[in-house]
């Protein structure tokens, strides 16, 4: 049984400029000690994918339908005061800008020290204690003094490596990582991912990492799930899905990435219009500009269907 198993995930907003559907029939899987990559172009919906699974779907955002079953539990089925205990324990999260994640106003050893003191009951002293021993472990020299710094003292590698601290301070199952190297030079990108794989193989944890970077996934993800406009559109293990792309958003996505052996002008584009309508339909989306097998009928969309194992693209059968 996987970890993580969403199940036609609907996440709407209702605003007065009418309804917009940023979620609108998720599916995908994380088995234990897996990392799935969660990919596509900005607005897609990746990041509200993350809040959906956490419940944090911010005002006036909602979670309409589905099921997210978390280790056989159906997480949008329990009361809030428990799923505030899996959060940030089971379950947790390094967000995408640390900056404003981070509390300006506190010291470091002060916010990570609250995570250990809520999730697991430790003294004052004892969270400070392991707080520079996992600021030693994400690779920050000097913790004990790194505790008394604010977050403006520090670099954005360093910033980014107190939130994987702070995420990795409860050992969760899950660990959702939203651009976890947005902003950081080519060289702290490498090391923040080498640190993520290396903390995930220690404890066997299993990692959703939202991304638009082809390249990242190619170095870190096990398998990679495709996201247009609130849907998967293909799934599949990396090195397959590299090698034999099926749908035409994946293979669009693909040969917009630089080659070696190409100039800028040989390098391909996805054909507009890129997004659905505001309503939601399908009207007006890239997906009506795909060939017969992965186009709406009838104003349906095709479902997941399975081509090779673990390999599922969004297709009619025929």
């Amino acid at each position: 049984m996987p970890l993580l198993h969403i199940d036609n995930l609907h996440t709407y907003f209702f605003t007065n400029g009418g309804l917009t559907k940023a979620v609108r029939g998720l599916d995908f899987t994380i088995d234990r000690g897996e990392t799935l990559a969660l990919v596509g172009e900005s607005g897609c919906g990746k990041s509200i994918t993350a809040l959906s699974l956490l419940r944090l779907v911010p005002e006036p955002g909602r979670i309409v339908n589905g099921a997210i079953r978390f280790d056989g539990e159906d997480l949008l089925r329990i009361p809030l005061t428990e799923m505030q205990r899996i959060r940030g324990n089971r379950i947790a999260m390094i967000f995408q800008e640390p900056m404003t994640s981070l509390n300006p106003v506190l010291t470091i050893g002060d916010q990570i020290g609250e995570v250990l003191r809520l999730h697991i009951g430790l003294s004052r002293h004892d969270a400070l204690d392991a707080a520079a021993q996992l600021l030693q472990r994400v690779g920050i020299p000097a913790g004990r003094q790194r505790l008394r710094e604010y977050p403006h003292q520090l670099s954005g590698g360093m910033r980014q490596r107190v939130m994987i601290a702070m995420a990795l301070a409860c050992d969760p199952e899950l660990l959702i990582a939203d651009e976890p190297t947005t902003a950081l030079d080519v060289t702290i990108q490498a090391q923040i991912m080498e640190l993520l794989d290396d903390l995930r193989s220690e404890r066997n944890m299993a990692t959703l990492l939202i991304t638009h970077d082809l390249g990242l996934v190619a170095e870190s993800a096990d398998r990679v799930a495709i996201m247009y406009d609130g849907l998967i559109m293909e799934t599949a293990p990396v090195e397959e899905l590299f090698a034999t792309p099926t749908h035409p958003y994946t293979r669009g996505l693909l040969a917009c990435l630089p080659r070696l052996n190409e100039t800028p002008d040989k390098l391909g584009t996805i054909d507009k219009p890129l997004r659905a309508a505001v309503d939601g339909s399908a009207t007006h989306s890239f997906l009506d500009l795909c060939p017969a097998p992965f186009a709406p009928r009838n104003n349906h969309l095709p479902l997941l269907r399975e081509i090779a194992p673990r390999h599922l693209v969004r297709c009619w059968e025929d």
